[in-house]
């Protein structure tokens, strides 16, 4: 067993489970299913996604070529925006590749081979309450709206890719795809496929499948000839595995306590301060305030071990007082986290390791300086 912290440990058996749930939701709703890269994309895992997906999606060269090189399948892909000088080899990485804007397409889409093309399209209408992850916010730059496209699509276009959701339930789902239809099924008939994007958080226990498998089920009565496709990422890896780390260090200022840990919120955890959201803590017990809500039980603010000054979280209640060197163990930081991390300041990066359902440990990858070094090599 390790002990050596940081770590993230991305749990077979959990990850098994949600693929199980994922591939019986395909086949309940008619669709395909494929893992969003830019939540999470441990490739040492792939072996284990290949027996349930056939598909991944991704959104920039280096996650075209890991769909291709690691997964081994060419990607869906989608980009902001194409670069001369990679859009060569992003082609030759995809199966599917879908054009941001009307503008992207005519520059680069008689050079895209034998990919089958979509447009993304913008239905004015997402219930994303945090800014920072709404696609469909006003002024965005992704995607376009309906009255921006012609009565007929260009001849190679097959498909729509719209994406508009975050966590986000079925009932969600059904209001948005009300919008969706309402503005853009006028083109259905011109199209092969669909993709909904990613942020159908079907793997959350409260998510209402059988809310989703009935709106497919009208969909496709509406729609027979389109293929539909759902490409989330923390589904894929929610409630998968935790981050592992241990106090170094308990500081007080003004009766605030701050257990010190070796990890970092900005560099190893970054949707926290971003979202924001307070992560689940082993243990402990989550207070909306530095003021404790019962006599009992021990206050602290979690910090990170950077320099920023905003490094930090709270509160959360233990039922002991913490130790230099004790563990404190993060919940849930599969997705999302390790695609995302930094090495700011040059803080030790996790390591990352794989627990397999016979209840060994093994370790993926130990980061060293000399990975710190070589990114500015």
């Amino acid at each position: 067993m390790l002990t050596d912290t940081p770590v993230y440990i991305i749990e077979e058996e959990r990850l098994r489970r949600n693929l199980k749930l994922i591939s019986d939701v395909a086949r309940r709703t008619d669709s395909e299913w494929i893992l969003a890269f830019k939540a999470f994309a441990l490739w040492k895992t792939f072996s284990v996604f290949r027996e349930y997906i056939r598909s991944t999606t991704a959104s920039s060269l280096s996650e075209a070529r890991l769909a291709l090189e690691e997964f081994g399948a060419k990607a869906h892909t989608y980009s902001p925006a194409y670069k001369d000088e990679e859009f060569g080899d992003i082609v030759r990485c995809s199966s599917h590749l879908t054009f941001n804007s009307l503008s992207q397409y005519e520059r680069f889409h008689d050079r895209a081979g034998e990919c089958s093309l979509g447009l993304r399209v913008n239905p004015e209408y997402s219930e994303v309450g945090t800014l920072l992850y709404n696609p469909c916010a006003p002024g965005t730059r992704f995607g376009v709206t309906a009255d921006k496209l012609p009565d007929e699509l260009p001849h190679d276009i097959r498909g729509f890719h719209c994406h508009c959701h975050c966590e986000s339930g079925a009932d969600v789902f059904m209001r948005t795809l009300e919008h969706i239809e309402r503005k853009f099924s006028r083109w259905f008939p011109q199209l092969e496929w669909i993709n909904f994007g990613g942020g159908h958080l079907v793997t959350r226990k409260d998510y209402d499948i059988d809310l989703l498998v009935q709106l497919m089920h009208g969909f496709h009565q509406r729609y027979p000839h389109l293929r539909v496709i759902f490409e989330p990422g923390s589904a894929f890896a929610w409630q998968t595995g935790p981050l592992v780390s241990q106090v170094v260090d308990v500081v007080e200022d003004k009766g605030i306590r701050t257990a010190v840990l070796d990890v970092s919120f900005t560099c190893h955890m970054p949707d926290c301060l971003e979202m924001p959201y307070m992560p689940e803590v082993r243990g402990a017990v989550a207070c909306e305030s530095g003021e404790p809500s019962a006599p009992r039980g021990f206050l602290y603010r979690l910090g990170g071990n950077s320099c920023l000054s905003g490094d930090f979280m709270g509160f959360w209640r233990f039922d002991h007082e913490l130790q230099v060197g004790e563990q404190v163990i993060f919940e849930d930081m599969m997705h999302y986290t390790t695609v995302k991390t930094n090495t700011f300041n040059g803080i030790t990066h996790p390591s990352i390791a794989m627990l397999h359902t016979d209840g060994s440990l093994e370790l993926l990858r130990r980061f060293t300086y000399e990975d710190y070094r070589d990114r500015m090599d």
